[in-house]
């Protein structure tokens, strides 16, 4: 049987396209089209590896670290958090993709003679890619349109201290996010600890409860305002939270009750 590489090589690429995209429609990731096509480019070359007289330990990390890169190259980095759940998607992906292949090769590429199989002459690879791509960049496609206008939320922001800096931020509206001060009635934004630490080492911290999924004292400090828009508000607090944000692009988590006093011209 003749083995053609650059059909290899082409089959390897692609399905390394896939699970790139699989990726990015499951975790909803904003990866450009042309980030995953490079990154699908880079996963092709572990197909040199077959060709190198190398240990099974040797090619496991060879082939990890391309994994690496294919997910960098893609998604870029933001925290190790962000980029091991990327990681850890793309192998089960990749576990789940190839067990199914095999199962219908199995099943329909392959005959058996009792113990003894062999190749009725043609693959379900190329057919396996030709159906699931249209359903996958149709799916990508409708994803980037949602992203899209979710970025309908996204505002930038400027957090102004009582030490007189400032810091640009970029504020993501959430509905959630109806949290106020029970006393004063202030609205209250949420912003990771470590984005604002060096501005606030000597602001008083106030302790406000709140009510949610959970009870519980949310560690707050009074700012001067923040501006969203060239929309200027006073009576805000400045929530700590020791998490990092993890919606893609936000640094902040704005208050619910900001958002039509921001849509206004």
């Amino acid at each position: 049987m003749k083995v053609y590489i650059d059909v290899i090589l082409f089959i390897n690429i692609f399905f390394d396209f896939l699970l790139l995209l699989s990726v990015s429609l499951i975790l909803r990731r904003n990866a450009k089209l042309y980030r995953i096509i490079l990154g699908s480019l880079m996963g092709g070359l572990s197909i040199l590896f077959l060709f190198l007289n190398i240990s099974k330990v040797t090619l496991f990390f060879l082939k990890l670290i391309i994994a690496i890169l294919m997910i960098l190259i893609t998604f870029s980095y933001k925290d190790l958090r962000y980029t091991l759940k990327n990681l850890v998607l793309l192998y089960i992906s990749s576990i789940v993709l190839g067990g199914a292949l095999y199962f219908i090769n199995i099943e329909f590429s392959y005959k058996n003679k009792g113990i003894i199989f062999y190749n009725n002459g043609y693959s379900v690879n190329i057919i396996t890619i030709l159906i699931t791509s249209p359903i996958l960049i149709y799916l990508y496609i409708k994803n980037m349109k949602d992203i899209k206008n979710n970025y309908s939320k996204y505002y930038k922001t400027n957090i102004y201290f009582k030490s007189n800096h400032f810091i640009e931020l970029t504020g993501y509206m959430d509905t959630g996010n109806n949290l106020t001060d029970p006393y004063k009635k202030r609205m209250i934004i949420l912003v990771s600890k470590e984005k604002v630490s060096k501005y606030i080492k000597n602001e008083r911290k106030l302790l406000v409860p709140y009510n949610g999924v959970s009870n519980g004292l949310l560690s707050c400090i009074r700012i001067n305002y923040i501006k969203i828009n060239d929309k200027i508000f006073k009576n805000v607090l400045l929530g700590l939270i020791d998490d990092k944000i993890y919606i893609d692009g936000a640094d902040i988590i704005l208050n619910n009750g900001m958002e039509d006093l921001c849509l206004e011209e």
